[in-house]
């Protein structure tokens, strides 16, 4: 990214979730998480919106509406097992929020999230022969620890052990009918 660009992204300023429970997802979200609550919107007879800091300026929101439709796993959102049962979602669903930490704090926050009665499942995911491995090696390139939220959101943090490189770039993106396309490559400013 130029820094003479006008589009100098500094990070993710929100993600905007809904839940079912904002007295249990401000619990969950402050006492569990330590994410503090910096603000608390009433939307009248229409809901709420609060935001919760989480670190580098970025926040994550929640609405609570009285008449949301129910949770619909699989579809808009992870399904409850992922690992009998995949993490394919639907087209425009959220998937899963992750949040950055430092790869030195990454076993210890495993274990306070566990110790807070989490079911906390890690994966080191890696370059080479095996993607997901049960323990970092000189070939991991990110820590993954993924758990759910009072509301079944599926979370994840997530701890880069080293930097984003061309390397990276495995393969092509595909089109809607699943064919490899070329990417345009954009341009130095």
């Amino acid at each position: 990214m130029s820094d003479a660009s006008p589009l100098r992204y500094t990070g993710v300023n929100h993600v905007a979730l809904v839940c079912r429970d904002m007295a249990e997802t401000v619990d969950f979200y402050e006492n569990v998480l330590e994410m503090p609550l910096v603000r608390a919107i009433g939307l009248g007879n229409r809901g709420q919106h609060f935001f919760f800091d989480c670190g580098g300026g970025a926040t994550v929101a929640f609405f609570w509406f009285p008449d949301a439709p129910e949770a619909a796993p699989g579809i808009a959102s992870q399904h409850r097992d992922v690992r009998r049962d995949g993490a394919q979602t639907a087209v425009a669903s959220m998937n899963h929020l992750a949040f950055n930490i430092d790869d030195d704090r990454f076993d210890a926050a495993v274990a306070r999230l566990k110790a807070k009665g989490l079911d906390v499942f890690v994966i080191n995911h890696s370059d080479g022969p095996s993607p997901a491995l049960p323990k970092p090696t000189e070939l991991t390139w990110i820590r993954s620890a993924y758990f759910r939220d009072p509301n079944g959101i599926a979370l994840e943090i997530a701890a880069l052990t080293r930097p984003f490189r061309p390397a990276d770039i495995l393969v092509a993106p595909m089109n809607a009918a699943g064919q490899p396309i070329p990417r345009k490559v954009p341009e130095p400013a």
